[in-house]
């Protein structure tokens, strides 16, 4: 029986994964940056510009929208530490997508590096 771990390396193999060095210059010419973890997870924080599908609703969001139902579009994704994105990109490009890349490391190394996040403020309750 295979593993969650086994799922993550298969797709893995399957996928291309943008080392971090590379990730600004990947962002800048993707179409969407997506950003495949919980809702409460995006909500502490997330990277500049980055759409929020979480990995189960994934192929329902991408069928539904139709700005996202090109199959050219150069598309980003990240996690928190890339196993989520593998797999999100693995499904996409079963889905057709030509041009999908995860972020190595995902969000962790992401912020690990001081790269910028963007995390929302509460708002004030006076």
């Amino acid at each position: 029986m295979k593993t969650a771990h086994d799922l993550v390396a298969a797709a893995k193999t399957r996928v291309r994964e943008v080392a971090l060095a590379d990730a600004k210059q990947a962002i800048t010419a993707a179409d969407v940056l997506v950003d495949v973890r919980e809702a409460d997870e995006f909500a502490a924080g997330h990277l500049a510009g980055a759409i929020h599908v979480s990995r189960g609703l994934l192929e329902f969001k991408f069928s539904a929208n139709p700005a996202l139902q090109p199959r050219d579009l150069k598309i980003v994704l990240y996690c928190k530490t890339s196993g989520r994105a593998a797999l999100a990109a693995s499904a996409l490009q079963d889905m057709g997508y030509l041009d999908v890349q995860s972020i190595a490391g995902g969000f962790d190394a992401w912020a690990a590096a001081g790269k910028p996040v963007v995390k929302p403020e509460a708002p004030p309750f006076d």
